[in-house]
């Protein structure tokens, strides 16, 4: 057997076919919606994941709001860019590209985004928003990464209900939200959340239907440890040097999963994609309910 490949890449293409004609349909009622971008300090990953975020929005039709300051920005120069996003007008919604240097408090500028255009789905209250709902309509953006998960999965029509989940990874932009996310009741998933702590993490992998592998560990999820019919989503990311001396991308999950999961989704080229789609996703939506308000 060889594992259904669950493609973000062509999942991604078909979510921005409906975007633009969303966008499109904004524009006809007189608003445009922007994205702006916040890089800071010349991280090749984060510069490689803007420039493809920038190139989402070309094609969907959002105006690019993209600032850049060098790795040697005080904090209060960015957040002096933070406040003037918050004030401009063509700004919908926008994110502060992580990490952040050393030197800048992470946490105090993405507290200082305004609530209502955190593209990301991270600041404090938004996060709060979707600790407090078990339930219900969604009026704030959700974090793209797992979102992302979600919407993959969905396009796959592969079910959820009463499926046991395993999260693997507490990191704010993936693990600790992904855990509250499966756990609503319109997904409606028994969570296991484990982490560079857990003990027994081979045995809770072997009980899994659906894995969320988010460690950043290459290959720790392997073809023994799973049973068959797994699902998996392969979110983590590690960058290995080859012989010739290029750099690649690698996932937590062994490549040889494929041949006991029913899905799987590659890496790169399965949740990464839907990620940049789903920050997308989140500004149209922050239009939408912006101009419903109106």
């Amino acid at each position: 057997m060889t594992a259904l490949k669950l493609d973000g890449r062509a999942t991604a293409a078909h979510m921005k076919e409906d975007l633009a004609e969303r966008v499109k349909k904004l524009k006809e009622q007189g608003t445009t919606p922007g994205l702006g971008t916040v890089l800071v300090g010349t991280d090749p990953g984060s510069q490689s994941y803007v420039g493809a975020k920038i190139r989402d929005m070309e094609e969907i039709g959002i105006q690019s709001l993209h600032r850049e300051l060098p790795e040697s920005a005080t904090q209060q120069e960015v957040l002096d860019v933070v406040h003037e996003l918050n004030n401009n007008p063509e700004c919908t919604g926008y994110i502060v590209q992580l990490p952040l240097p050393d030197h800048i408090d992470t946490d105090t500028v993405l507290e200082a985004i305004d609530p209502q255009k955190d593209a990301d789905g991270l600041h404090p209250l938004n996060l709060g928003r979707l600790v407090a709902s078990a339930g219900g309509e969604v009026t704030w953006p959700l974090p793209c990464t797992p979102k992302g998960c979600l919407e993959l999965l969905r396009h796959y029509d592969i079910q959820t209900e009463g499926k046991t989940v395993l999260i693997i990874g507490r990191g704010i932009t993936i693990g600790r939200p992904a855990t509250l996310l499966f756990t609503r009741r319109d997904v409606n998933s028994t969570v296991i959340a484990a982490h560079t702590g857990t003990k027994n993490m081979e045995e809770l992998i072997g009980q899994a239907d659906i894995i969320v592998a988010a460690a950043g560990n290459p290959g720790m999820v392997t073809k023994k440890m799973v049973k068959e019919d797994v699902v998996i989503l392969d979110v983590g990311v590690s960058r290995q040097e080859t012989e010739e001396g290029k750099t690649r991308i690698v996932g937590d999950v062994a490549k040889d999963v494929a041949e006991v999961a029913s899905a799987m989704s590659p890496n790169p080229g399965g949740v990464g994609p839907m990620t940049r789609v789903e920050l997308v996703a989140n500004v149209v939506e922050i239009a939408e309910h912006n101009a419903a308000r109106e």
